[in-house]
């Protein structure tokens, strides 16, 4: 396993800066997920990395080599796409080992990788069918395989759970995650589905515009935004927004908006802000609680059963909240409910860059 170093990589398709002038550090042996909406770019910088896609500028580095301007084939890395790229014709141990038998790899070790990549990822009873004979997960086993033969330094992923049904993404995700479990090698993989960011990485970086807004623990990522898109982005309903100001009254901070007023005292700013600052405040929808005398009073304006929990639409001056509510409690559409925002989970941001406050 190795680290993946990047400074100042620029790259330019078609005239147009895809990545500007991007740093990255990937540590060694870690899960790292680029996570952004189609066109962010974190494809490009994964096509990068692979030599795939050539740079304008700057410069990559794998285990501490320069592998900038070298061949794919020179980098040591394991690739797997979002469409198989299994060649039809050939057995599943044929396209696990054909990368091997080209560059002239003794059968001997060819036989010992390809038993060891089948026996992880569950592929002995399927050693002998064509791409064909296989179910897409099966398929997408096999293309991770071809990539694990390979022993490679890093291990890149470009969505490749994209095409699977729901069942069989869960069931591929949970491999994966078991994967890096056992080889602990560096691993990079590109999605858009936030729960596959969630759940596989180790760190997350957040992309929008060829630029990353932020990189850390998922955990961290979730509860900490460091600005209003990564909030926006990163969970599912979305974080709720509600625009308003701050202001103080005898040594204390509050969050002030048409019917609402909340404490925010307790909350971490990065720099004290003047009272009367424009600001969005941003809550997650299992911070708010429906219940009556919650303080704050919103209509509902739709219930949406999720299984083990319910997503209540609430509209209040003009606004739509999203609100967790466990599955036995019962909510009638058009009523007016209460509501409560948990004041210690919350997220401020200055309202026109949307940066954290």
């Amino acid at each position: 396993m190795s680290k993946v170093s990047i400074r100042k990589l620029q790259i330019t398709l078609s005239g147009m800066n895809i990545i500007p002038a991007l740093d990255l550090d990937v540590r060694e042996g870690e899960f790292l997920v680029l996570l952004g909406p189609s066109g962010c770019g974190k494809s490009t910088l994964l096509h990068s990395i692979a030599g795939l896609i050539d740079v304008s500028d700057g410069r990559i580095e794998i285990g501490g080599e320069d592998m900038t301007w070298a061949d794919p084939k020179d980098r040591h890395i394991g690739m797997v796409f979002q469409s198989y790229a299994l060649y039809p014709t050939m057995t599943v141990e044929r396209n696990m080992s054909f990368g091997l038998r080209i560059n002239g790899t003794p059968a001997a070790d060819i036989d010992k990788r390809v038993k060891r990549a089948a026996e992880i990822l569950h592929l002995e009873p399927l050693l002998e069918r064509k791409p064909s004979q296989l179910s897409g997960g099966q398929r997408q086993r096999v293309a991770i395989g071809r990539a694990l033969v390979r022993e490679a330094r890093v291990f890149l992923f470009d969505e490749p759970l994209s095409n699977l049904d729901a069942k069989l993404r869960a069931e591929l995700r949970r491999e994966i995650k078991q994967l890096h479990k056992n080889l602990r090698s560096t691993m990079i993989y590109v999605t858009h589905d936030q729960i596959e960011a969630m759940t596989l990485a180790s760190r997350i970086a957040v992309m929008k515009e060829g630029r990353i807004q932020q990189i850390g623990a998922p955990a961290e990522v979730y509860a900490r935004p460091a600005n209003r898109f990564v909030a926006g982005f990163l969970g599912s309903p979305g974080m709720n927004f509600i625009e308003g100001r701050l202001d103080s009254a005898e040594g204390r901070m509050y969050f002030e908006a048409e019917g609402l007023r909340l404490d925010v005292s307790g909350y971490d700013f990065a720099v004290r802000p003047e009272a009367g600052m424009p600001a969005t405040l941003g809550v997650r929808p299992e911070h708010i609680h429906a219940r009556q005398g919650g303080g704050f009073e919103a209509l509902v304006v739709l219930v949406e059963p999720m299984g083990n929990h319910q997503v209540l639409w609430l509209e209040r001056a003009g606004t739509q909240l999203a609100v967790m509510l466990a599955e036995d409690e019962t909510v009638v559409v058009d009523s007016h409910i209460g509501f409560a925002i948990d004041a210690d989970r919350i997220s401020l941001f200055e309202r026109d860059s949307g940066v954290r406050l």
